[in-house]
């Protein structure tokens, strides 16, 4: 078996560049795939899991929330093209190949320890300095995973039946104008900004502004096909309570007992 993870993710990336940034992940999703495939045939590895995204790939029109059988979109914003056709190369090289069990995991946005989302994470600085805006009416919807949950789904296409494209997700998409600001809350900051499409659009890009305002949230079929279980099934109770790694939680709670 073999396990594809790799990405190369900038800690801190322009989303305005978003294919610049990406420009490493990219290739790893090609050439990557295609490389360990050959050495996966070579071998005679017979399962082949990798990590693709779920989201903003989606074609932007009908409903908000989405299932692994609606359509990607048709024609990518001139800012993620190269980004996009490295996702359709990685899920279609991977379900293609007869010879292996291929499983394909798109995952929803990471957070929690060791993410940009997590303590410490530059997403979650900029949060708390108000450097992230509501841009239009933030009616973009974000599907998250926490990290933990994460690894669990993974482990558990290890063990899974029933090869095939998986949304790895919670339970709760929901639009930018509702977890930001709520998220803003839980660190303490101020709300978050207001930033008209238009300008947001000169700041973050074609691309950003999708994600703010047009991207699609996902629902999955993992929970009934993949011996797994979230252990954080909403955003909200995630965000509340898993943003720490387990030693920090503990420290924490010890220091606030001795206080």
């Amino acid at each position: 078996m073999i396990t594809h993870q790799l990405t190369a993710i900038p800690a801190r990336f322009n989303m305005r560049h978003f294919d610049q940034e990406f420009a490493s992940t990219n290739r790893l999703r090609i050439e990557g795939t295609d490389n360990l495939l050959a050495a996966a045939r070579a071998a005679g590895c017979r399962r082949f899991i990798a990590q693709s995204y779920t989201g903003w790939p989606y074609a932007r029109d009908g409903g908000w929330i989405k299932t692994e059988k609606d359509p990607l979109l048709s024609s990518p914003d001139s800012g993620s093209r190269e980004s996009f056709k490295a996702i359709v190369h990685l899920e279609s090289t991977v379900l293609g190949d007869k010879a292996i069990q291929g499983f394909v995991l798109r995952y929803g946005a990471f957070y929690g320890p060791g993410t940009s989302l997590g303590m410490g994470g530059s997403a979650l600085e900029d949060i708390k300095q108000r450097r992230i805006p509501i841009v239009g009416k933030g009616t973009g919807y974000w599907s998250f995973i926490h990290i933990d949950d994460a690894a669990a789904a993974t482990l558990a296409a290890v063990g899974g039946n029933t090869p095939g494209l998986y949304n790895i997700t919670d339970d709760e998409p929901a639009p930018v104008s509702e977890w930001l600001p709520f998220l803003a809350g839980v660190l303490g900051a101020k709300p978050p900004r207001h930033l008209a499409a238009w300008l947001g659009r000169l700041a973050i890009g074609q691309h950003g502004l999708a994600m703010m305002t047009t991207a699609r949230g996902a629902n999955d079929k993992a929970k009934s096909l993949l011996p797994w279980k979230l252990q954080w099934p909403t955003w909200r109770e995630g965000f509340r309570e898993g943003l720490k790694d387990r030693d920090q939680q503990v420290s924490g709670g010890a220091t606030s007992q001795v206080a």
